[in-house]
């Protein structure tokens, strides 16, 4: 991050300090008696980060779930179990 910039520096280009915040996703530190603020920008959330880790879940490619061999998982016991 660049040096603090002071506060007479933001006031004289404020606009083009925000947009240059707002291309490049930099913040911009401002420093008034020596305390310090930022410009940060704000991204939207994402939808996804509001989804619920679930443990067991299967991640890749649905095609490698398709083409595996299932043969140990599927019994005649386990066919007939599941038609009564």
């Amino acid at each position: 991050m660049a040096a603090p910039l002071s506060l007479t520096k933001v006031r004289a280009d404020l606009y083009k300090i925000v947009d240059r915040v707002l291309e490049t996703g930099n913040p911009v530190e401002i420093e008034r008696r020596g305390k310090k603020v930022r410009i940060v920008p704000v991204r939207p959330a994402s939808k996804l980060d509001s989804l619920v880790k679930r443990p067991g879940t299967l991640v890749g490619d649905p095609e490698d779930v398709v083409h595996m061999d299932w043969s140990g998982e599927w019994t005649e016991s386990r066919k007939r179990k599941k038609r009564r």
